[in-house]
């Protein structure tokens, strides 16, 4: 292995048999197969990448993409298959919530006894023991078993001794997700002293801002597949085209040039010829607590979110532009009709919208049997973090608010930032400071 290599993985495959009943699973630990009736899950299908020493890469994928199995593979917890792993460095690793601790143990105890299995001697944990107490700040309760502790106080001192100790190489599953948005700056200004001294990261998130934000390499894991591996942006958007229909064999088609973007099922269109034409909205996961209501003398019919290269995805990058479109069709005659959407908090609380009236585009008369496609065009400058959209069409009758089709909530938008400001919005300031001369 390279000298400037921390981590290789050379065509790793995890495979695990799900067995039909507990009797089959009992044979199939004996090892005994005949008559034992199970399938193969292969949780990872020859998967290979290297980590450069200094880099912080991050691994993203939907559920089940493999990315904890090969953290766990690569920390040793689990054996692969087939394949090998290579490791140029200490590692220390801070996976699912509770690995290497002993809940009866003291947090005190605890710390020595992680220390110990990476290879610390005493001497060498008491010379950072005020370090990882002081991180961990969890007070006390150092001196209690932490099967009392809340899961906020347990990441704080797994975190603690993961990241004091020294390590050479760092591995994070999601764990960091458990702590309060305070401690999980904390941890990432850890990462940026960490990325300044030369140490090797490698975490699992689903906060895709972060991978934005702290990573050198992103690499992207389907279905236990490298989709492929390169800069967080290019990444991000491969792992969007998945989210939004897109096969792998597709995305890797577009990719060589084989295929026309915005092909292959990430744009609603047809994938063939005789097959029926694909709405937009089968690209999102629609809410399931969707909140419908009006007279449905008109009926929103189809909806979707596309980004800057017009890929249907409900991921999008601040300070790029995308659209927010969605069909109407009238069952009747309405006079004036106004098209909206709206942007909430997760807590409920409007943050920015907009309609066709404040945007003095109205179409006037909408008849009995039309079909308007409504299609606003903006940048988006909202903080990173996950948001609500709502639309709606609406009119005025007799100065009375007529709702004829509104969807509260019908999908969960994902903004992706590797900048955040105070509040909801960016005013994307452009800073210039000049030192005065003295006189």
């Amino acid at each position: 292995m390279n000298n400037d290599i921390a981590i290789k993985v050379n065509n790793i495959s995890k495979v695990y048999n799900l067995y039909e009943t507990n009797t089959d699973r009992a044979l199939g630990m004996l090892g005994i197969k005949h008559g034992v009736k199970y399938r193969e899950h292969h949780a990872l299908k020859d998967v290979s990448f290297e980590v450069k020493k200094g880099d912080c890469v991050g691994i993203i994928g939907t559920n089940g993409a493999g990315k904890s199995t090969m953290l766990k593979i690569i920390t040793g917890v689990l054996s692969p298959t087939s394949g090998s792993v290579d490791i140029d460095g200490r590692i220390s690793a801070l996976l699912e919530l509770g690995a290497g601790f002993n809940s009866l143990y003291t947090g005190i105890e605890n710390i020595y006894l992680n220390g110990t299995m990476i290879g610390f001697t005493k001497e060498e944990i008491d010379a950072r023991l005020d370090d990882i107490l002081e991180f961990a700040d969890i007070g006390d309760f150092v001196y209690q078993p932490v099967k009392t502790y809340s899961s906020g106080m347990f990441v704080r001192l797994a975190f603690a001794v993961a990241i004091n100790i020294d390590p050479e190489i760092l591995i994070v599953d999601e764990a960091l997700s458990v702590g309060d948005a305070f401690f999980q700056n904390k941890c990432f200004k850890k990462f940026e002293d960490f990325k300044e001294r030369g140490k090797t990261i490698l975490f699992v998130s689903h906060d895709l801002s972060s991978i934005e934000r702290y990573c050198s390499k992103a690499i992207l894991l389907d279905h236990g597949i490298n989709v492929g591996e390169g800069t967080p942006g290019e990444t991000i958007n491969r792992y969007k085209k998945l989210m939004s229909g897109m096969s792998v064999k597709d995305l890797k088609a577009q990719e060589e040039g084989k295929l026309a973007p915005g092909k292959g099922g990430a744009d609603g269109s047809s994938d063939g010829e005789g097959k029926k034409e694909k709405k937009w909205k089968d690209s999102f996961q629609i809410n399931p607590q969707l909140d419908e209501y009006g007279i449905m003398d008109a009926k929103i019919t189809d909806f979707a979110i596309s980004d800057e290269q017009g890929n249907l995805s409900a991921t999008l990058i601040k300070g790029y532009k995308f659209h927010i479109k969605y069909k109407v069709e009238f069952f009747d005659d309405v006079q004036d009709p106004i098209f909206t959407y709206t942007f909430k908090t997760l807590k409920g609380q409007d943050i920015t919208g907009t309609n066709t009236m404040y945007e003095n585009a109205g179409v006037g008369l909408a008849k009995k049997g039309d079909v308007y496609i409504i299609d606003f065009e903006q940048e988006m400058y909202l903080q990173g973090g996950d948001y609500l959209l709502s639309i709606s069409c609406t009119s005025f009758k007799d100065g009375v608010l007529v709702v004829h089709d509104r969807m509260y909530d019908v999908l969960l938008i994902s903004v992706v930032s590797n900048k955040n400001t105070v509040g909801f919005y960016d005013m994307n300031s452009q800073v210039t400071i000049h030192r005065q001369q003295e006189i």
